[in-house]
C-alpha cells in the first residue's frame, strides 16, 4: 500500500511502499501448518477460513512484533490454547485488533499489517460456509456418506478456527 505524506517505519519520507511483512509471515505460517495437516484442499473456502483464522492467531499473538522462524515451534502451545474450543477466540481477536489499532493511531503510523488482519477478520465474520450440523440429533437416520446429513450455514471463523486448531495438533 502506498502511504503518501507519512513517514514509513524506517524513517524515510513518505511515498514509499510499506510491505506488510508481519501479516504475510503469519499467513505463510498458517498456510504451512494447514498444508502439512492435509485437512482440506488448498483451493477450498474451508482452507481459506482455517488459514485466515490461524493467521490472525499468529499475527495477533506476536506481542513483540517480530516473530522469528525459531519462535514458531515455541509458540505452538500458545496457539493451541488460543484456538481451543472453550476459549473466547473471537473476543480476543476483537480486543487485540482494537489495541493494535489504537497503537497505530497514537503513533500516527499506518499499519498495512493490521489492515490486512482486519480484512481477514471481516471476511471470517461476514462469510458463511455450509458445514455439517454438529448439533444435529444423533440417530436421526442413516448417514450414507460424509456429504450427506444435516448442514447449517456457519460463519467462516467458526469452521476455520477448529480446522486451524487441528492443523496445529497434527504439526
Amino acid at each position: 500500500m502506498l502511504h503518501r505524506g507519512r513517514e514509513s517505519t524506517d524513517g524515510a519520507d513518505g511515498g514509499e511502499l510499506t510491505v506488510p511483512m508481519a501479516w504475510l509471515y503469519a499467513e505463510y505460517i498458517a498456510d504451512e501448518l494447514l498444508r502439512s495437516g492435509d485437512l482440506m484442499p488448498p483451493t477450498s473456502f474451508e482452507f481459506r477460513a482455517g488459514r485466515d483464522a490461524l493467521a490472525l492467531t499468529v499475527f495477533l499473538s506476536d506481542t513483540e512484533g517480530e516473530l522469528s522462524g525459531i519462535q514458531v515451534v515455541s509458540q505452538l502451545e500458545n496457539w493451541l490454547s488460543l484456538t481451543a474450543y472453550d476459549q473466547p477466540w473471537q473476543d480476543w481477536v476483537c480486543e487485540r485488533t482494537a489495541a493494535l489499532a489504537a497503537e497505530a493511531i497514537a503513533a500516527e503510523v499506518p499499519s498495512p499489517d493490521l489492515e490486512l488482519a482486519e480484512a481477514a477478520w471481516r471476511w471470517l465474520q461476514e462469510t458463511e460456509l455450509l458445514a455439517p450440523d454438529l448439533n444435529a440429533v444423533p440417530g436421526g437416520g442413516p448417514v450414507i456418506g460424509e456429504d450427506e446429513g444435516p448442514k447449517v450455514w456457519t460463519p467462516a471463523w467458526q469452521l476455520g478456527l477448529p480446522l486451524g486448531h487441528l492443523a496445529i495438533h497434527l504439526f
